[in-house]
């Protein structure tokens, strides 16, 4: 039988130079994200130790919004990384997320169709199907929540007013915005979407709940109905 490769720990860095111990000195915030990502990861590859292979990582995936992205089963495939580190990263990059829709004082507010997309471009300009969220907003216009109605195909007979606005009534929110993507990178409406946003705004009318826009992800660009004056007359 061969050898087994050498697996590089963080415990073969120096002790000044180990992520760990320089989060409990100086705080996470001190730390780099190639660092950070190493605390996760805890052992490296052959010629590489768990930073070096967390800035190659970062590299390969285009930063943190691309780990973001990147789908679990192609994380697994990454050279070192396998099932068990492929989900700590994912759950670790979640629970960011999640935290920073938590914090009430944080949430975003709503001010254009650019603060809107902004929060949902790069996650849904990457996907491979249509998917349909809604923003529910407050009195102010900040984010209560995002919501996922629908993933697939998308088209009139298959949306339901009531399952689009069911949160929104739920959540007490004062106004929404729709989005959707398409996963061809074109967010040029289609006469679809155009019939579907005019629906949403008579449905949004009558529940008192504003239609705010209607906005179409294609890849790093988007399109809003409002802007366009499509079906928002």
């Amino acid at each position: 039988m061969g050898e087994r490769q050498p697996r590089y720990r963080i415990t073969d860095l120096a002790t000044s130079e180990r992520p760990r111990e320089r989060l409990a000195a100086l705080g996470a915030g001190a730390l780099s994200k190639a660092e950070l990502i190493a605390i996760l990861l805890r052992t490296g590859i052959e010629g590489l130790n768990a930073v070096q292979l967390a800035q190659k990582l970062l590299m390969d995936l285009g930063g943190l919004a691309g780990l973001h992205r990147v789908p679990y089963e192609e994380l697994c495939s990454q050279r070192g990384i396998g099932p068990a580190k492929a989900a700590q990263l994912k759950a670790a990059v979640e629970l960011g997320r999640r935290l920073g829709m938590a914090l009430p004082e944080e949430r975003p507010t709503i001010q254009s169709p650019d603060d809107a997309a902004a929060l949902l471009l790069y996650e849904m300009g990457a996907m491979e199907q249509e998917h349909l969220r809604v923003l529910l907003l407050d009195t102010r216009n900040r984010l209560i929540r995002t919501i996922e109605v629908y993933r697939g195909s998308l088209n009139t007979s298959l949306i339901r007013v009531g399952e689009v606005f069911r949160d929104a009534v739920r959540s007490n929110a004062a106004s929404i915005i729709i989005v959707h993507n398409h996963p061809s990178g074109d967010p040029t409406p289609s006469p679809e979407d155009v019939n579907v946003t005019r629906a949403l705004v008579e449905a949004g009318r009558l529940l008192d709940i504003e239609v705010l826009d209607h906005l179409v992800i294609g890849k790093n660009c988007f399109v809003s109905l409002k802007s366009k004056g499509l079906g928002f007359n």
